[in-house]
């Protein structure tokens, strides 16, 4: 494939998608504070991976624990390789191999896609779920404890970036170029349809607006660039990149789920903004015949 990058910035609605460490009976959702004092939400970029790659099935790469006590290790079994498991291709890996006289020699793979943190573009106002198990506990005519989860519901963005010529290379090995191109593919549907489940619910993580392209510079133009203010999206700014060069004027796709934002008008109109399966239809065909 061709020296170029594609990246995509996603915007995606959801509730209470990623918990961290909790204390007692309070679970708390993974958190962020800008300088501004307030708090904002976040999924963990480990957590749409996840994500990711088990709806893919790309989940059977084989693992094997390295180390003793507590300084064991799982990591991707040393026979593992990128030829017959997309999920180290795109992800990357690090093995180790056992050598003579104990010692261990290490060989990794860089990521070939890369994912950012999903980050809240609401701040958290400290909203609490009070749960209680009393369904069960009346059935053994017993009391129970109450139990407080953080909430939150709002807008998340994020990006994903590939590195498209070095998808399917590791070495000496090279799969074909059909195959680099379908794994391509299957990883852009799965993240137009993407879903999280979490406690007992289903989230919708497919995007509501997404920007982006294939471009020679592997810049992912548009992380940390996203801003809704009252359900308002900035479009000064994005429209600001876009302008900043060629390559991103040429380039750049925009999709769009109509009524998602308070100015749907100025969204579709000054951006161009597609339906949101033209976006993707439109990428991959890209990839399909100009990489």
């Amino acid at each position: 494939m061709k020296n170029k990058g594609l990246t995509i910035t996603m915007v995606i609605e959801a509730e209470s998608a990623n918990y961290g460490e909790g204390y007692s009976n309070i679970a708390n959702l993974k958190k962020v504070t800008r300088g501004d004092g307030n708090s904002y939400t976040y999924i963990s970029r480990q957590a749409l991976r996840y994500n990711i790659v088990e709806q893919l099935e790309w989940n059977n790469t084989p693992v094997k624990a390295s180390g003793t006590g507590s300084k064991k290790v799982i990591q991707f079994a040393p026979e593992a390789t990128i030829k017959d498991y997309p999920e180290i291709d795109l992800f990357g890996y690090m093995k180790t191999k056992e050598k003579k006289d104990d010692e261990k020699s290490a060989t990794t793979r860089n990521a070939v896609v890369r994912l950012s943190n999903a980050i809240a573009l609401e701040e958290f106002n400290a909203d609490y779920d009070y749960l209680t198990n009393m369904g069960l506990a009346k059935r053994a005519d017993e009391s129970n404890a109450i139990v407080q989860n953080e909430i939150q519901k709002s807008y998340y963005a994020y990006t994903m970036t590939i590195d498209l010529d070095k998808v399917g290379i590791d070495e000496d090995i090279e799969i074909p170029e059909e195959e680099k191109k379908q794994r391509i593919e299957a990883l852009l549907r799965a993240v137009q349809y993407l879903y999280r489940d979490i406690r007992g619910r289903r989230e919708n993580l497919a995007p509501v607006f997404a920007i982006g392209g294939i471009y020679n510079r592997k810049n992912p133009y548009f992380e940390n660039r996203i801003q809704l203010r009252k359900n308002k999206l900035n479009i000064e700014k994005l429209e600001e990149i876009i302008e900043s060069d060629q390559d991103s004027k040429n380039n750049t796709k925009v999709g769009y789920l109509g009524n998602s934002f308070s100015n749907d008008a100025e969204v579709k109109e000054k951006l161009n903004a597609m339906k949101m399966n033209e976006f993707f239809d439109s990428m991959i065909k890209e990839v399909k015949e100009e990489c």
